[in-house]
């Protein structure tokens, strides 16, 4: 199996350079794994943070979107550096004061557009060769609710961006938002599989076959065929 790897920004006081090096030579003595791991950590940090990087006080979850997305794109602009990563944005589940142009889903939307602006300056000319999705757990209702926000829903979006998508399309058969046309009478009906999404994601930018993208990768998901045209083949 390919190596994986994890990483997230620190807010915590940071131990100097001789400090951990103490560490890694006491470990290195008593626990080689913890030794390896506390080295692939120290790595994983020189390259992801600088100065920059380093929260700031009163650092928001929106600000922390940057934070995580910039450290991201300079480990996978990194010539041995993963080809795959996933990162997760938490705060979206607006039960309340959920707001419209101005609010708490207007910032968090804000937050998740410096992230994909952080994405595109750190990977740099590799910005070009990359497919970002942008996906969620479930929808939300198409009503609002008593407390000014939206619960838990079915149909929802996913966001294709990167230099490697076919972009500046909406693809979707748009069910409605007429009441005769909510997925039970609340919610906005789903008429796409995420899967096949990323399904077609996956098969035209690494080449996965149809039988292990529904075998393996999503298992029992044959009649969720994979989208095409999606990437810049």
């Amino acid at each position: 199996a390919a190596p994986t790897v994890g990483w997230a920004p620190v807010a915590l006081p940071q131990a100097d350079d001789d400090t951990a090096m103490r560490l890694l030579e006491l470990y290195r003595h008593r626990d080689p794994a913890l030794a390896s791991a506390l080295t692939q950590g120290l790595q994983l940090e020189k390259v992801a943070k600088g100065d920059e990087m380093k929260p700031k006080p009163g650092t928001n979850g929106v600000g922390a979107m940057r934070l995580v997305a910039r450290g991201a794109a300079k480990l996978m602009a990194a010539d041995d550096g993963p080809r795959i990563g996933a990162l997760a944005f938490d705060g979206w589940d607006t039960h309340a004061k959920e707001g419209g142009l101005a609010g708490r889903l207007a910032q968090l939307l804000g937050g998740l557009d410096g992230a994909l602006a952080e994405f595109e300056s750190g990977l740099g000319e590799r910005w070009r060769d990359t497919v970002i999705v942008v996906a969620t757990e479930f929808g939300r209702t198409a009503r609002i609710n008593g407390t000014e926000g939206t619960d838990h829903g079915t149909g929802t979006i996913a966001l294709l961006a990167g230099g490697a998508v076919k972009g500046g399309r909406v693809i979707s058969d748009w069910p409605g938002l007429k009441p005769v046309n909510l997925y039970q009478g609340r919610d906005l009906a789903p008429t796409t599989d995420l899967r096949a999404v990323m399904k077609g994601v996956l098969h035209d930018q690494f080449g996965l076959a149809d039988r292990v993208l529904a075998e393996s990768v999503f298992p029992d998901s044959r009649t969720a065929k994979p989208m095409q045209g999606l990437v810049v083949v």
